[in-house]
C-alpha cells in the first residue's frame, strides 16, 4: 500500500469526514473513507498521532462480584445498546480526571481506584483513527440519571449470572462483548 493523499471531505461539529487516497500493490488506485475526531489531517502521519480522544471505564464492585453497565441509547443504530461508560477526554485532562468526571457525569458513581490503565487502542479501526484508553478499577456511590441532555443512559451493577442472560438477548458494542464474555466465566 502506497498512501497518496488525504481530502477532508466534511466538518462536523464532533467528526471530520475524510477520503484517503492510495495505491496497492498492483498499481489499482482506491479510495478509502474514514473519520476522526482530528479537524485537521493533512498526511500519513498525522493519521496515527499520539493524542488519545477517549477514556473507556471497567469498573467492578469493591467485592469484584458485578461489573458496571450502561445501558444506552445509540443514535447510529437507532437501539439500546450496553456498553461500558465512556467519554471523551477534554483538553488539558488525563484520562484518569477524565474517568473521575465523565463515571461521576454518565451514572452518579465515585471513582474509588484504578486499578489498570491499558496502552491506548483504537475504538473502530475499520473506519475511525479515534483512540481510547481503558481504564480497569472500582466504583461505588449511588447512582444517578446522566446529566445531560443529549444522552439517554440506564447504569447500573451486573453479576456474572445477570451478564450471560444479558449476553443471550441484548446488544452489546463489541469491547463490552468481548470483556463480558471473559469475566462472566471466569
Amino acid at each position: 500500500m502506497k498512501f497518496k493523499s488525504i481530502t477532508k471531505i466534511h466538518q462536523g461539529k464532533f467528526i471530520t469526514r475524510y477520503d484517503i487516497l492510495y495505491e496497492t500493490e498492483s498499481g489499482n488506485l482506491k479510495n478509502y473513507e474514514m473519520i476522526s475526531r482530528n479537524p485537521d489531517l493533512k498526511d500519513l502521519d498525522s493519521l496515527h498521532e499520539p493524542k488519545v480522544d477517549a477514556v473507556v471505564m471497567i469498573m467492578h464492585d469493591k467485592q469484584n462480584e458485578h461489573i458496571l453497565l450502561s445501558k444506552e441509547f445509540r443514535l447510529a443504530t437507532g437501539e439500546w445498546v450496553y456498553n461500558f461508560p465512556a467519554g471523551l477526554i477534554d483538553s488539558g485532562e488525563s484520562a484518569t480526571v477524565a474517568a473521575e468526571r465523565e463515571l461521576r457525569e454518565e451514572t452518579g458513581l465515585h471513582l474509588d481506584s484504578i486499578e489498570e490503565e491499558w496502552k491506548e487502542s483504537y475504538s473502530a479501526v475499520g473506519f475511525s483513527n479515534e483512540k481510547n484508553i481503558v481504564v480497569v478499577g472500582t466504583a461505588s456511590g449511588e447512582f444517578k440519571p446522566s446529566n445531560s441532555d443529549v444522552e439517554e443512559i440506564e447504569a447500573n451493577w451486573f453479576s456474572k449470572e445477570q451478564v450471560r442472560d444479558l449476553l443471550k438477548n441484548n446488544r452489546f458494542a463489541a469491547r463490552t462483548q468481548a470483556y463480558c464474555v471473559l469475566w462472566s466465566k471466569r
